[in-house]
């Protein structure tokens, strides 16, 4: 069996997380890298520059937005030659759009005899919503503030460019459960506690 790089991709506050660590506790041998963990960086950077933090900002664009992509790529492509599944939770938003991009990453993936698989997490804009109010996170701030204004920026539609894409439906408890029988089937036995 090849080896394998998932990127588990959606708009923030879509469930990705809780979806990423139920399957990398239950993939064998898996190294499960956030994104999100880069953020204690991000907000140095725009301590040093006297910037407000904000991640919808320009600054964050032009500054900060890709490094942390490269970064944790780096990092999982790294890892790939120690385990046998690396697992990123991050958005990817434009990344997984970007037919370049994904042919670039499965040639890198391909020196390494890996594979890429992509697992979309579906949620309907409004729960994003009230699930972005009930974790009170500092990085949702300007987005919930600017709440009609951000949601424009965002596509919660599925890519149609990946042949090796999985949709995981997250907009409701049976929509879970649904999705998690499917993964079991694309993934192998993999029982989520």
């Amino acid at each position: 069996m090849k080896k394998k790089l998932i990127l588990v991709t959606s708009p923030p506050a879509s469930g990705k997380t809780y979806v990423s660590k139920q399957l990398a506790k239950n993939l064998k041998n898996c190294v499960y890298l956030d994104k999100d963990t880069l953020i204690v960086l991000s907000k140095k950077i725009f301590e040093v520059a006297n910037e407000e933090f904000n991640r919808s900002s320009e600054f964050f664009e032009a500054n900060i937005r890709n490094e942390e992509y490269y970064a944790i790529v780096d990092l999982a492509t790294e890892a790939i030659e120690y385990n046998d599944t690396v697992l990123i939770n991050a958005p990817f938003t434009r990344e997984i759009r970007d037919d370049q991009y994904l042919n670039s990453l499965r040639e890198k993936l391909a020196q390494k005899d890996a594979e890429l698989s992509v697992v979309w997490v579906h949620t309907d804009p409004e729960v994003v919503h009230q699930r972005m109010i009930e974790r009170n996170s500092d990085r949702d701030t300007w987005k919930l503030q600017n709440w009609d204004e951000y949601i424009k920026t965002q596509n919660f539609d599925p890519p149609n460019n990946i042949p090796e894409l999985i949709i995981f439906n997250n907009s409701s408890e049976a929509d879970f459960n649904e999705s998690i029988e499917m993964i079991k089937a694309a993934y192998g036995k993999v029982e989520i506690a």
